[in-house]
């Protein structure tokens, strides 16, 4: 329902000063028409007129006032991330002062001192999102108590605005070496990479160059399939989600499987491994697609109740949930074993 341009839409609340400062206008006034006293009237007339200057003051304002989501840096689910706010101000008369920006999604709230007529201030704010996916930005309270103090009032914005929030990463370092790559004793042959004998085979991901295309495979399968060689230099590591949920699997547990799996895919690509990272229908590399697309990849990830067939190499590490929890399998010597 449109709103009336007399018509203010937000919530208005008279605070503890303004309490009693209409309680004091209202003894001031049966005080006026008891005695008659001119002083008495004056003193009314000017007590009633600061009411209705605050009230029109604030909310010519604050009504005016417009936010626009101007920028979020990489977010991590549970983690602060820093982000700013455009706050818009289109009142041709009014100023407003002492704006407090809050929301659900903010670490803190956000003091504005002041938003001049027909400006704008961008305000640097502390985002915190407790799940990954699309968060789509679209609850946001802007407070004020300009100019006396008298009323608090309280305006809901429209903010559109999408933010992709990344897995949550494990914290404990008991956590994390379950799911970390083993050091030391690591064999360097039997792994994919720039050798000459051929390891394995998996389907054409963009970017793959034509010379590794397995022109006798492609052709039977009707695909183009790539071969893999064992490493001469370097490592690298093919992760594999799989979606699956079954029934008896609650979602906390799927989304902690999502964790652990964004857990090691983080401690693979700073140790500067070339991942392969593969969900259904999609693959791809860390040095071609970038390590973002991995992680946005992942968080957008939906779970399933029905299989969903992947490729997989002989090697890959595989994360996935079974009924008693998530699990890790196909690892070999690769990582440190996890529980089941």
């Amino acid at each position: 329902m449109p709103v009336k341009p007399w018509q203010f839409d937000g919530v208005v609340r008279l605070t503890r000063i303004g309490t009693s400062f209409v309680i004091f206008t209202v003894v001031i006034g049966f005080a006026a028409i008891n005695t008659g006293n001119n002083s008495l009237y004056i003193g009314l007339s000017l007590m009633l007129g600061c009411l209705l200057l605050s009230g029109i003051a604030s909310k010519g304002g604050l009504k005016h006032l417009a936010v626009e989501l101007d920028g979020v840096e990489e977010v991590w689910a549970g983690r602060p991330a820093h982000g700013r706010l455009r706050v818009i101000n289109r009142s041709p008369i009014w100023n407003v002062r002492d704006v407090i920006v809050t929301s659900s999604d903010l670490d803190a709230p956000i003091c504005i001192p002041l938003i001049e007529r027909r400006g704008e201030v961008v305000a640097h704010a502390m985002f915190r999102f407790r799940r990954r996916g699309l968060v789509k930005l679209s609850r946001i309270d802007l407070y004020t108590r300009y100019p006396f103090g008298f009323f608090l009032k309280k305006r809901r914005p429209r903010l559109d605005g999408d933010v992709v929030v990344f897995p949550r990463l494990l914290e404990e370092n008991i956590a994390r070496d379950r799911f970390r790559l083993v050091e030391g004793d690591v064999d360097t042959s039997n792994r994919i990479g720039g050798g000459t004998e051929i390891h394995s085979f998996r389907d054409y991901v963009r970017g793959d160059s034509l010379r590794r295309v397995h022109w006798k495979k492609s052709a039977s399968l009707g695909r183009w399939i790539i071969k893999q060689t064992e490493v001469e230099v370097g490592r690298s590591v093919h992760i594999v989600v799989d979606p699956y949920r079954p029934s008896d699997v609650s979602e906390e547990t799927f989304e902690t499987m999502i964790s652990e799996a964004a857990t090691f895919l983080d401690d693979a690509l700073h140790r500067g491994l070339e991942v392969t990272f593969s969900i259904p229908h999609i693959t791809l590399r860390s040095g071609h697609d970038g390590d973002a697309a991995m992680f946005r990849a992942l968080a957008l990830l939906e779970s399933t109740r029905e299989p969903v067939a992947q490729t997989v190499d002989r090697d890959s590490v595989i994360f996935t949930v079974t009924g008693v929890g998530s699990r890790v399998s196909g690892v070999g010597d690769r990582v440190s074993e996890a529980g089941a």
